[in-house]
C-alpha cells in the first residue's frame, strides 16, 4: 500500500542534484554506491515483505533513495547514518518528499557497529544496502544487539551475498554462513545489476533474506563459544578439524576427543559442519580430560 505523492521517489537526476547540492561525493573509504533507480528500491521493499506494521530499521540510508519507499509502506523507519552532511541532509528530504511521513521518521546519527539502542518501538524488520567492506560484521551486530528483528532483506556485494547464504559442503561456505546461521534461516532473494547504482561498482550485487529462526539452536554452549570454534575452524580451512580445533581444545588430542564425544569425525572439515554441530563441539571442549 502507498500513500506517497506520485514522484516522492529519487530518480537518477534527483539524486545527482542532491548530491551536488550537498557536495557530496560517494568515497570508496565508506562503500559508497547510491541506488538511483525507484524500481530497485520498490522491488526491495516488496522482496522484504515491509508492511504497514512494520517498524523498519536502515543501516547507511545515504541519500535516502530506499528511506523513502520504505517509508512509504511500513509504519516508521530508523536510519543509522556514520557520514556528517548525509545524516544532517536525510530529515530535510523525508520532509520534502514525504510530509505525511515526516512525523515517522528517526535519524540516529552514528556508526551502525555502536548502535546498542534504538528510538521508538522495537524494529520488526532489518532492510538496508550495506557498504561492502563492513556488510558482515554490521549484518551480525545488528542481529544480535536486537532480537526483535524477525526479518532482515540487505543488499550486498554478490560474493558476499554467496557466502552468507551458502549451505555446508559448498566452496563459499564459512565463518559468515554459520554465524548467520545461528541468529536465521539464510537465504538469496535475488540479483541486482551494476546500473542502478552511481557510482556503478565493479562487481554485481545481491539480494539476501534472513528470517530470525522461530527457536535459537538448541545448544548449552553460549553463543561466544560457539562462535570461537567456527573462528577456529575456518582460520585454517584446508586443515582437518582435529589440527584447526588444536589450539582452541589445548592440544590436537583434546581437540580429538571433542569431536567424537559431539559425534563429528576428527577428519572432517569445517566447511562441512552444520552450526548445530559447531554447537556440540563447543558443548563438549575438555571431553576426555
Amino acid at each position: 500500500m502507498s500513500n506517497s505523492e506520485p514522484g516522492a521517489l529519487f530518480g537518477a537526476a534527483d539524486i545527482r542534484e542532491l548530491a551536488a547540492a550537498l557536495g557530496v561525493r560517494p568515497t570508496k573509504q565508506r562503500g559508497q554506491n547510491f541506488v538511483i533507480d525507484a524500481n530497485t528500491v520498490r522491488r526491495i521493499v516488496r522482496t522484504a515483505e515491509v508492511g504497514p506494521q512494520d517498524v523498519v530499521v536502515e543501516v547507511g540510508p545515504g541519500l535516502g533513495s530506499l528511506t523513502l519507499a520504505l517509508l512509504d509502506t511500513a509504519d516508521s523507519v530508523i536510519a543509522v547514518e556514520i557520514d556528517d552532511v548525509l545524516a544532517g541532509a536525510l530529515p530535510a528530504t523525508v520532509e520534502a518528499r514525504l510530509p505525511a511521513k515526516a512525523a515517522s521518521f528517526a535519524l540516529v546519527h552514528s556508526d551502525a557497529m555502536l548502535v546498542r539502542e534504538l528510538p521508538g518501538p522495537a524494529p520488526t524488520a532489518l532492510v538496508a544496502n550495506l557498504p561492502y567492506n563492513v556488510a558482515v560484521p554490521v549484518l551480525l551486530h545488528m542481529l544480535d544487539t536486537f532480537p526483535s528483528i524477525e526479518r532482515t532483506l540487505v543488499m550486498v556485494q554478490a560474493e558476499v551475498a554467496d557466502r552468507l547464504a551458502a549451505d555446508p559442503g559448498s566452496k563459499v561456505y564459512g565463518v559468515p554462513s554459520v554465524k548467520a546461521n545461528w541468529y536465521a534461516d539464510v537465504k538469496r532473494a535475488g540479483s541486482i545489476g551494476r546500473n542502478v547504482f552511481w557510482p556503478a561498482p565493479n562487481v554485481d550485487s545481491g539480494l539476501v533474506s534472513l528470517v530470525r529462526r522461530a527457536e535459537p539452536v538448541k545448544t548449552t554452549a553460549s553463543k561466544r563459544e560457539v562462535f570461537a570454534v567456527v573462528d577456529a575452524a575456518f582460520a585454517q580451512r584446508r586443515k582437518t578439524l582435529r589440527a584447526a580445533l588444536a589450539g582452541w581444545a589445548g592440544s590436537a588430542a583434546a581437540a580429538e576427543a571433542a569431536l567424537v564425544a559431539a559425534g563429528v569425525s576428527p577428519q572432517a572439515r569445517g566447511e562441512a559442519l552444520t552450526v548445530e554441530e559447531f554447537a556440540r563441539i563447543a558443548e563438549h571442549k575438555g571431553a576426555g580430560a
